[in-house]
């Protein structure tokens, strides 16, 4: 059900803000991985540190390939374990997450969460050895729910024929942070004030919007749960009353338009590839063009990144605001299969863009659309818990994806890699063109 309108743009404004805040932090670190990798094994050589053992078993794995290895590639299989490790916690987290929401309200879910995030960052300041950074990482993994829980205040303040252009700001603000965060990142990183920790700059500035963005959250962001909240309903006649106490919505039983389970499936299916490209396209930046130019690895994969976040922030807050969520989850899997063909062929920084391109609409579609469709399917009561199953199989994704891909792309070659990819994706399309449907909207009565 639908707020009244003065309290719905309020409540969506304190979300738009405390969720750029949130992921123009989050994604600092993003052009950073290859960089922090390589600083920390240098940092400690000896053979009894955790990343050298890690790299032990890692030697032990490529030698078990009749084909030999090349040793650069070592530092791509562990980027994409670590972020196998980050999705897997999310994986289980964002369903406990969900519940906790339904059960106790989405703000103090809300707050709780953003205290493992400050300890998550608190942390990567004081990372000056690969194990505290790696705590980093799991504390961060079993905490992260700002985009899950954002999704489910959206569907508690919509109504059915305005949730999906206001799910559009929440993937906006994904990508206006992927087009600002990575960027400054990657700047910060060259500042070097503390010699045993060269990336600290941006760990306190990532540190800094955290605690800001924590403290706006408890100053200005209301409970949402309709079950809890003391916001208005506005009612089809334009009418406002309380929303809290139970609803008819809670104990109706609501047909599903698109199953969640098969939802779920798809959202897992198209993550699964999909995460692997995304995470390996760092990697890919630095061992294409290692060599060949003068910028740093991390500029690089900052502007590549941060051009992707543009073009989708651009399309989200046009067409995609505008376009049914099935439409564009098409669209989206469709730019998402072309740009792999393209990266297993392209040697050129042009192509490189052109595949970055074709990913920003992906980026700007896919995920957005599926939480759209997901939210129909869900009530007042149990949406939380609906929507944190829906990213949880996606973070599930997620955590096979980079490893899976990266050790493919270790393995058989980058032309190998990202065509299987393709194909995978279009066996994504197809489930996504045969077996997801518009779900029928009821808009409010004149």
């Amino acid at each position: 059900m639908a707020v009244a309108a003065t309290q719905r743009k309020q409540v969506l404004k304190v979300l738009m803000i405390s969720l750029l805040l949130d992921l123009i932090s989050f994604t600092f670190i993003l052009p950073l991985f290859p960089s922090l990798l390589s600083f920390y094994r240098a940092q400690d050589p000896s053979p009894n540190s955790l990343l050298n053992r890690i790299f032990h078993y890692l030697n032990a794995y490529k030698n078990s390939f009749a084909r030999p290895i090349d040793s650069r590639y070592d530092i791509v299989l562990l980027g994409g374990a670590l972020g196998s490790l980050f999705s897997l916690l999310q994986a289980f987290a964002a369903p406990v997450i969900g519940h906790l929401s339904d059960k106790h309200g989405r703000r103090r879910a809300l707050l709780v969460a953003m205290i493992g995030n400050t300890l998550s960052v608190t942390l990567w300041v004081s990372a000056t050895d690969f194990c505290t950074f790696l705590a980093s990482r799991v504390v961060g993994g079993l905490s992260e729910a700002n985009v899950q829980l954002a999704n489910a205040i959206v569907a508690d303040v919509t109504d059915e024929a305005h949730r999906g252009a206001s799910m559009a700001l929440v993937g906006a603000c994904f990508s206006i942070a992927f087009t600002f965060g990575p960027l400054l990142g990657a700047g910060l990183s060259t500042v070097e004030i503390v010699a045993a920790n060269p990336f600290i700059t941006a760990a306190l500035v990532s540190l800094v919007l955290i605690v800001l963005e924590t403290l706006y959250l408890w100053a200005c962001l209301p409970e949402t749960h309709p079950r809890l909240t003391t916001l208005t309903q506005e009612t089809a006649d334009s009418k406002t009353k309380p929303v809290g106490g139970k609803t008819s919505s809670d104990s109706a039983k609501k047909p599903h338009t698109n199953n969640p389970a098969i939802l779920n499936a798809i959202h897992f299916l198209f993550l699964l590839p999909f995460s692997g490209l995304e995470f390996s396209l760092p990697f890919l930046t630095t061992t294409l063009y290692a060599g060949t130019t003068t910028s740093s690895p991390a500029a690089l994969n900052g502007r590549l990144l941060s051009m992707m976040g543009l073009i989708a922030s651009l399309l989200q807050g046009t067409l995609v605001r505008r376009l049914p969520p099935l439409v564009t989850v098409r669209a989206g899997v469709v730019a998402c299969a072309l740009s792999f063909f393209c990266l297993a062929k392209i040697s050129s920084v042009f192509g490189l863009y052109a595949a970055g391109a074709l990913l920003a609409v992906t980026s700007a579609t896919v995920v957005t659309g599926l939480n759209s469709l997901g939210s129909f399917e869900a009530r007042d009561a149990n949406r939380g818990a609906v929507m944190g199953r829906l990213r949880g199989w996606g973070q599930a994704g997620r955590a096979a994806g980079p490893i899976l891909f990266c050790t493919l792309f270790w393995w058989a070659g980058r032309e190998v890699a990202y065509t299987v990819g393709g194909v995978a994706m279009c066996v994504v399309a197809a489930g996504v063109f045969g077996f997801l449907k518009s779900p029928v909207v009821h808009t409010k009565k004149e």
